[in-house]
């Protein structure tokens, strides 16, 4: 038999992975603000959404950033 690899987190899994608290990622999963998969009662994570969403969330920080700096332009509506 093969060794499989698993490719999702459980909760606690995630959490650590990220650097949150377990109830933080839970909280967030609830208000789908981060990927995630239910399975019944259970809460999977897969580390490839993980990955990404947090790729996307360090743009949109770097953006935010930017768009705060003293000198730049911005358009105002």
């Amino acid at each position: 038999m093969a060794n499989i690899k698993p490719t999702t987190f459980t909760a606690q899994e995630a959490a650590d992975y990220i650097g949150i608290s377990y109830w933080l990622v839970l909280e967030m999963a609830k208000k789908h603000e981060i990927p995630v998969i239910s399975c019944g009662s259970r809460k999977l994570f897969r580390k490839e959404a993980i990955d990404k969403w947090m790729d996307e969330k360090e743009k949109q920080s770097m953006l935010e950033d930017h768009e705060n700096m003293p000198g730049v332009l911005r358009k105002i509506y």
